[in-house]
């Protein structure tokens, strides 16, 4: 009996001890050390806090490829597409025919084969359309008075629409006899001959050369004056809507271009002002004057050849080459006849 005590008792202290040990913490259980658990989380704060500084820093990757070249732009496209008011059309006998006339320059006048931007139109449209323009040209005149000693100006747009309006093409005709391009007389005779009461609709059309030639752009005092880029265009439709108020009208802006510096070197035509502005300010005014006299404005200084995009388009620094021509003439199209079907 003695003896299961003596066991009981050495039982009962050896759980006492296993107690007090764990009570303080020596032996058994789980001991946690805040101070460690709080730097770690220090830690693990300030890692990802700098992981997400260095992402970042570097940027998301962007797919693009640097190399890919487009011709979209991330600008405004300044068109100002105009229908014909109807009632300028009572009275007048349509024919059953489109007739398509165009006026204007070296776009025109340098290619009449069939990669011709007049005979793409005709291409695009199937309308019977004529090409009345003349190399080397400007739309303003160089003089206020017609001068012998320099016949282009009777070739300049408004000069041109007057001969329109009028039905006197004798200026033209006379000066087209000092004129080494034979087709100065033909192009003369053919618009004497043509009656545009069967014309539908005309195209007009100046490359950069005003801006090249540096013909003033715009006199705010004088709006129809013809020695300015805006003023013989106003003068010029004007002309022609008096005359003919049933011809749907549309302007052709220029594209991009060059000038030549003195150096022989090209210069950018839309950052180097050669006295009256840069191309874009010739293309804004130019704008502004189709908005004064009521015709569709077509932007092909941001809708068509452009800085990024005219080596593809241009033979050197001004004038066009087949591809050049054939995005011109569609632009007049999906602006002006947008439901017109490719001719045969």
């Amino acid at each position: 009996m003695e003896e299961k005590q003596e066991k009981s008792t050495q039982e009962t202290e050896i759980m006492t001890e296993a107690s007090d040990t764990s009570a303080n913490g020596k032996k058994g259980g789980i001991h946690v050390n805040i101070h460690l658990v709080l730097l770690i989380a220090i830690v693990l704060v300030i890692g990802y806090s700098s992981f997400r500084l260095y992402q970042w820093n570097k940027g998301t990757p962007i797919d693009d490829d640097p190399n890919y070249q487009t011709t979209d732009f991330d600008i405004e496209v300044l068109d100002n597409i105009i229908p014909l008011a109807p009632e300028l059309r009572e009275g007048w006998v349509d024919d059953g025919v489109t007739t398509i006339l165009c006026l204007g320059d070296d776009p025109f006048s340098l290619n009449r084969g069939e990669g011709g931007l007049s005979e793409q139109i005709a291409k695009k449209t199937g309308a019977t359309v004529y090409n009345g323009s003349f190399t080397g040209t400007t739309m303003a005149a160089q003089f206020a008075s017609y001068n012998d000693g320099y016949i282009l100006d009777a070739f300049s747009f408004s000069y041109v629409a007057k001969s329109l309006a009028s039905g006197d093409f004798d200026l033209m005709k006379t000066a087209a006899t000092y004129s080494y391009d034979e087709s100065f007389a033909a192009n003369t005779q053919m618009l004497s001959e043509l009656d545009m009461n069967t014309v539908d609709m005309i195209c007009i059309m100046y490359d950069g050369s005003d801006y090249v030639n540096k013909r003033p752009c715009d006199d705010p005092n004088a709006p129809y004056d013809i020695v300015t880029y805006t003023g013989a265009l106003r003068a010029g439709v004007k002309a022609i809507q008096e005359a003919y108020p049933h011809i749907r009208i549309a302007v052709m802006s220029h594209t991009f271009c060059h000038s030549i510096g003195e150096d022989g070197n090209f210069q950018n035509g839309d950052r180097v002002d050669l006295g009256h502005g840069t191309l874009s300010h010739y293309l804004q005014k130019e704008r502004d004057a189709t908005m004064d006299v009521g015709v569709s404005f077509i932007d092909n200084f941001y809708g068509s050849i452009n800085e990024d995009n005219y080596l593809d388009y241009m033979t050197d620094y001004i004038h066009f080459n087949d591809a050049g021509r054939e995005i011109l003439a569609r632009r007049f199209v999906e602006c002006m006849v947008p439901n017109a079907g490719e001719g045969e």
